[in-house]
């Protein structure tokens, strides 16, 4: 007998829907699975035989042809087994097919029969749903995060033992739970208040100040300075300044980390703080991209819609920080394999920190410590940091060790600068509406002329500064984006001279590290 039940798997981070044929005929006893299976797919065998047999049910011994089609795409994992267990059994006439009509299964098989969690659940669910599917079987532990996905019915099983007892799959006479809207989910706490306050940094007004021109237009930004200035303790302040994720980003977000298994199970919504991720220095060029045999995200598409710190940032590889050129400017990875393309959402703020030397002392104060790097190691050091991975940094801010302590406690703290960044965050949001882009820093193209138009002395001045700086067209027209951000914190539509200044002295890298303190 001849049946078809429908699993998933998922490609980069988007879910994909897989037939799952099965075909039992008489003949010596054997389970054949094709359709360019793994190593884990074709494991499912096994694991669907134990938990057939120990929930109570009868596993046919006869011929069994399992295929997963499209044939020509590699299925990997074992989000499978709860589908082929279904139509092993249907197809053996232990269960009607007609119960699972027009329904997804997702889900691994314990030995015992229990149904275990999968990686990926929301993309898949996604889907499904785009796919006109009526309803999703999941585990328990994944209804929550399935639910997220509007249009479709969720049940929960707990073991294979259910479809046998009035459980999950049995005509629907276990209650079903549908999808709510997203506006009425529970929303996950964003711990703003429990984030590092900017208070709790001394001094370095100056410093504060272009973070939040960072957050309020998610511009690039790197701080240059000696060892023990802080410059590690601005970047994390930025989780506390950047507003929430949106109901769009939410989902984005949540459906990454759920195709990367970093999901919490015991969440019940969206995310909605933005991610902050910050990877060692010793990280792979593929897990900081992404790649492998099978591409999976790497931690710029972790970072999608936040956040991605890079500490000490000449410490990693050169071949890491030059595969950040390209997601800096298109804001998506693209890794290409021989049988397809692969394409990671990678919209995200980068954040750096490094020294002028490996020391950190070069070009410091009589007062300070003596640089003991030489020429060579100086060198060899900074061209780490390649003029084109520069170009793409908007705030390069030098932040120079202070002579005197400031009293601590004074200043911003992180929730009046957040209010401050969220009004202008709002006002670019309503502003760009109708080009679907958020922020200042997406802009491109006649957009950018269009939204940042300056006053004939403005003009004036980025022109002579273009041409002392030997500034190049992409370091003119990051200018452009943060002089609309400045202009933004302080409410005005019109972009006026002091912010073009204000944008132009946070290129401390076009002047030369040589002034770097």
């Amino acid at each position: 007998m001849y049946v078809k039940m429908i699993g998933g798997s998922v490609a980069g981070v988007e879910g994909r829907l897989i037939q799952v044929e099965v075909d039992i005929c008489s003949g010596l006893p054997q389970v054949n699975v094709v359709g360019l299976a793994d190593t884990a797919v074709r494991e499912s065998v096994e694991r669907v035989r134990a938990a057939v047999q120990n929930g109570g049910l009868k596993f046919p011994l006869d011929r069994i042809t399992v295929n997963l089609a499209p044939a020509d795409l590699r299925k990997e994992g074992s989000a499978f087994d709860l589908a082929i267990a279904a139509g092993i059994l249907c197809a053996s006439g232990q269960i009607a097919p007609e119960r699972f009509e027009a329904t997804l299964l997702i889900g691994e098989l314990a030995l015992n029969g229990d149904i275990r969690s999968v990686p990926g659940v929301l993309a898949m669910t996604e889907q499904a749903s785009k796919a006109g599917l009526r309803r999703v079987i999941v585990p328990h532990s994944a209804v929550a995060e399935a639910r997220l996905i509007e249009g479709i019915k969720v049940e929960g099983i707990g073991t294979i033992r259910e479809w046998t007892s009035g459980g999950a799959g049995t005509d629907g006479r276990r209650e079903e739970s549908s999808s709510v809207p997203i506006q009425s989910l529970p929303k996950e706490k964003t711990a703003l208040s429990e984030d590092p306050d900017l208070l709790d940094i001394v001094g370095h007004v100056h410093a504060k100040r272009a973070l939040m021109i960072a957050a309020a237009g998610m511009h690039n930004v790197l701080f240059v300075g000696p060892p023990g200035t802080g410059k590690t303790m601005l970047c994390r302040r930025l989780p506390g300044l950047l507003p929430p994720l949106d109901d769009g980003e939410a989902l984005a977000v949540t459906k990454i980390f759920s195709v990367c298994g970093k999901l919490n199970e015991a969440r019940s919504g969206l995310i909605r703080s933005r991610p902050f991720r910050s990877p060692h220095h010793t990280i792979s060029t593929a897990g900081l991209i992404g790649g492998g045999s099978v591409p999976k995200p790497g931690e710029v598409t972790l970072a999608h819609h936040g956040v991605l710190f890079l500490d000490e940032m000449p410490e990693f590889s050169r071949i890491c920080l030059e595969s950040l050129r390209q997601p800096l400017e298109d804001r998506e990875v693209t890794i290409g394999r021989a049988r397809g393309v692969c394409r990671f959402p990678a919209r995200f703020m980068l954040a750096a920190s490094m020294n002028p030397c490996p020391c950190g002392f070069f070009g410091g104060s009589d007062m300070d410590r003596p640089c003991t790097c030489s020429t060579a190691a100086i060198l060899r050091y900074r061209s780490k940091m390649s003029g084109p991975l520069a170009d793409r940094i908007d705030l390069q801010v030098e932040l120079p060790r202070q002579t005197s302590r400031p009293t601590a406690g004074t200043g911003m703290s992180s929730a009046e600068a957040r209010q401050i960044i969220t009004d202008a965050y709002l006002r670019q949001k309503t502003r760009y509406a109708k080009h679907g882009i958020s922020w200042n820093s997406e802009l491109h193209g006649s957009l950018l002329k269009k939204y940042t138009a300056l006053t004939p002395e403005g003009e004036q001045l980025i022109g002579e500064v273009y041409g002392r700086l030997g500034l190049s067209f992409r370091a003119h027209d990051r200018i452009l984006k943060m002089s609309r951000t400045i202009a933004d914190l302080a409410g005005r539509e019109a972009i006026g001279l002091e912010d073009v200044a204000e944008a132009i002295q946070y290129r401390c890298l076009d002047k030369g590290l040589e002034s770097t303190a």
